[in-house]
């Protein structure tokens, strides 16, 4: 077995510090050292390219850039990285969502995933003009999952659901291949569309035990329904040579968190309708204190941030370690980022993945043999930056 592993593209902008944002926390200009441009999102998906990362998320929200305009603009400026967009099915209608995808694998050589995002707070889809509660907003992304995949199998779809509907639908063109569809979402409703719906179900990084827990969830409902899932994890990831650099690297990050704002950010989170913003907050209260909730697991991420939380780190042997306590759960793709998220993917690149490589659990996607270790030079350079092989 090979892990897959991705990586992020920050089109909310990067920084050495955290940057804040998602899940309806608007990221401040504070800390945005380095501006969401295509040169410099590019210079991160090549560098996730070489390294051997298979694909790079994109979020979605009022807070960054959209995400699909930005992945079509920096698809020109690689040749084998994919692009897990994220997108909300409210935003736009089925037939068009499954004629864009359709353009998309044909204009980059089928390097499209899709990470559907239902939205997890009212007040921000309400902005976008989407007024349905979160129920009937999981309810109509399964409406919508049913026309796109119809779509793309070539049908002809007719569709009066309670939410979407649709007469004659067709495509000129399906894709090729077909996108495959990643998924998240830890209330009830979410795991039953994902059951019926979902390639790859996503959790955040919560620790192995309730991992685990979701996993036997998901693939209970999934062969409820005569099918079968795989499964993912989104993490950040502080990976040195040593422990002790990892942590002061871990610490000097939670030390440039203001206490007002790690406050204000609480506060609005707090407020989130999403059950897996909720169980994000959980893991660490609000509280600086016994942020390390498994060997490894840091939750300092999410004081200030939305969404996914949780990093891994530690030396490259132990971040390899904790994979593969995951991987031996039944996840096989990582989706992880860092701060900065260039300086980050070659730390992790360089580190982790050889050991990965060693022990079997991971081979690099685009080079055989002896060819396997990156060729691209270190595009930066200055203390902190990782050592390149001499």
């Amino acid at each position: 077995m090979s892990l897959t592993f991705h990586w992020f593209l920050p089109t909310n902008g990067d920084s050495r510090h955290v940057v804040g944002g998602g899940h309806g926390t608007p990221a401040t200009e504070s800390g945005r050292d380095r501006p969401p441009s295509v040169a410099y999102l590019s210079q991160i998906a090549r560098a996730a390219e070489d390294l051997g990362f298979v694909g790079a998320l994109t979020p979605t929200g009022a807070w960054c850039e959209d995400a699909w305009l930005t992945t079509a603009m920096v698809s020109q400026n690689t040749e084998r990285l994919k692009f897990l967009v994220a997108f909300r099915p409210g935003f736009v209608s089925p037939t068009l969502a499954a004629q864009m995808a359709s353009t998309f694998q044909r204009q980059t050589g089928g390097r499209l995933l899709l990470n559907v995002v239902t939205g997890g707070e009212s007040h921000e889809q309400r902005a976008y003009g989407d007024f349905l509660d979160k129920d009937d907003r999981y309810r109509r992304t399964g409406e919508f999952l049913r026309i796109v995949r119809g779509l793309w199998e070539g049908r002809t779809v007719d569709l009066a659901g309670e939410h979407l509907q649709v007469e004659d639908a067709a495509l000129a063109r399906v894709p090729d291949p077909v996108p495959e569809v990643y998924f998240g979402g830890s209330s009830p409703i979410a795991g039953e569309i994902a059951a019926r719906h979902a390639d790859v179900y996503l959790t955040w990084g919560e620790p192995p035990a309730a991992v685990a827990e979701k996993i036997a969830w998901i693939r209970r409902l999934a062969a409820e329904q005569g099918r079968t899932v795989r499964f993912g994890i989104r993490l950040h990831v502080i990976t040195r040579d040593t422990s002790e650099q990892a942590w002061a690297e871990a610490n000097r990050l939670v030390d440039g968190f203001d206490p007002e704002a790690v406050k204000a950010v609480q506060a609005g989170l707090a407020r989130s309708e999403s059950e897996g913003q909720r169980r994000m907050l959980a893991l660490h209260g609000g509280s600086r204190d016994a942020l390390e909730i498994h060997p490894n697991l840091w939750a300092g991420i999410g004081l200030v941030r939305g969404g996914a939380g949780t990093a891994l780190v530690g030396s490259h042997e132990e971040v390899a370690e904790r994979i593969r306590e995951y991987a031996a759960l039944g996840i096989e793709e990582f989706v992880l980022s860092g701060y900065p998220h260039l300086e980050e993917a070659y730390w992790f690149g360089e580190g982790v993945l050889p050991k990965l490589a060693a022990q079997g659990l991971w081979t690099h996607p685009f080079r055989t043999g002896a060819d396997v270790g990156p060729t691209a030079q270190v595009p930066f350079a200055g203390a902190g930056s990782p050592r390149r092989p001499t």
